[in-house]
């Protein structure tokens, strides 16, 4: 049998607690690369890393023939590249551009070897057209004449696995663990493949990644964003999501506002969910957000607003493309105004980077975050903004 494995860019909490245990718990050798040197000496001293599953019952999984390289050693992860069965990333958006030269160099390795030999790269990131953000970095560290297209699949996920903040105490009692809900299926492009498609339990490929990208922005990342900073307005000393969500005014509101969004996917994508489809992924959804074992916070899940309020992300998003459609996105901006209210600390009591700078931001006026971060122009988009500041104004 062949000894297959997975290089796995980013040893974090979806890289360990849904990439790893995926495909580890499939028979794959599970190599992480990351820079994070306390996490990769634990991992190659253990060989293996325990997953909890937070659900109506806790399960203990322990990922086996496991290792790891510092991403600071390029020669050694270039070979890892040049070896692998598989390739994935799972580092964030923002930190892609750092791992892309090193994946090149190892391509490069990997053709001079075989030139024959394909390689899939399993984009493990929440964002759209990832596949040609990919290429277009890709192409710009590899040579001229080098066979990107042939060689070099690009497969595009949807990422729909919640995965909580760990406290300090937990990390104190095993820097290695990470906690997660018992949700495994990882969407994938099956077109994106090169090689054959993983026989891997819980891959689930589809012929049209858009639409599920776009189901699980629009929907899944909008509606927890919505529990998040609606809930956080209404229960400022709230913790956790599930708490919020207790709230009958909360969850009605919240889920108002995932429906009028599934009216807009299914309008995108009539070929791909129905109406009755989509209620149904809101219904489930809601379940899997009150799961109190996972204790996803209000924090963790609003966090880092001028990232989820950027032009192409849950709010703005799905706002565009119901512009495009000419249907109504009412109750997606008036959620969308909660988010200038966000005040929610972590554990102990401080707020993210990102949150401290929306709010400088905001202290020039709410009309410069929704051009700087949002990308509302003040002309083209004057009546949304004045929409937007209404709802602000409004909200009680």
């Amino acid at each position: 049998m062949e000894n297959k494995s997975i290089l796995i860019f980013g040893a974090g909490k979806i890289g360990r607690s849904f990439i790893g245990q995926l495909f580890g718990r499939a028979g794959y050798e599970v190599v992480f690369s990351d820079v994070d040197l306390s996490v990769v000496e634990l991992l190659n001293q253990r060989g293996s890393y325990p997953v909890v599953i937070k659900g109506e019952r806790e399960e203990l999984l322990v990922i086996p023939r496991v290792r790891a390289v510092s991403g600071l050693d390029r020669e050694q992860v270039a070979a890892e590249v040049s070896g692998a069965s598989l390739l994935t990333v799972s580092v964030g958006k923002n930190a892609l551009g750092k791992i892309i030269p090193v994946i090149a160099q190892g391509l490069m390795r990997r053709y001079e070897a075989d030139p024959e030999r394909t390689l899939d790269i399993i984009i493990a990131e929440n964002m759209r057209d990832a596949g040609a953000f990919l290429h277009e970095k890709l192409s710009q560290c590899l040579p001229a004449g080098y066979p990107l297209d042939r060689l070099v699949g690009l497969v595009e996920t949807s990422i729909g696995k919640m995965v909580p903040i760990m406290t300090q105490a937990d990390l104190e009692q095993d820097p290695l663990q990470v906690f997660a809900e018992p949700y495994n299926n990882l969407i994938v492009d099956r077109l994106g493949f090169k090689g054959k498609v993983p026989e891997v339990p819980g891959l689930s490929p589809k012929e049209n990644i858009k639409a599920w990208v776009d189901r699980k922005a629009f929907i899944h990342n909008l509606g927890h964003a919505a529990a998040a900073y609606y809930g956080s307005f209404k229960h400022p000393n709230a913790v956790y999501i599930y708490e919020v969500l207790s709230d009958a005014t909360v969850f009605g509101f919240v889920k108002d506002v995932m429906l009028q969004s599934a009216a807009v996917i299914q309008r995108q994508y009539p070929n791909d969910f129905s109406m009755e489809d989509l209620e149904a992924h809101v219904d489930d959804l809601l379940k899997r957000f009150q799961n109190k074992a996972l204790k996803d916070t209000v924090f963790r899940v609003g966090q880092d607003r001028p990232r989820k309020l950027g032009p192409d992300d849950r709010f703005v998003g799905v706002i565009r493309l119901a512009e495009t459609l000419g249907m109504n996105s009412d109750k997606i901006v008036q959620a969308m105004t909660y988010a200038f209210r966000f005040k929610a600390t972590g554990e102990n009591g401080e707020r993210s980077p990102q949150d401290v700078l929306f709010d400088e931001y905001l202290s020039a006026g709410l009309e410069y975050p929704l051009q700087k971060v949002c990308g509302f122009d003040p002309v083209k988009d004057n009546d949304l903004i004045a929409k937007t500041i209404a709802y602000h104004l409004c909200s009680e």
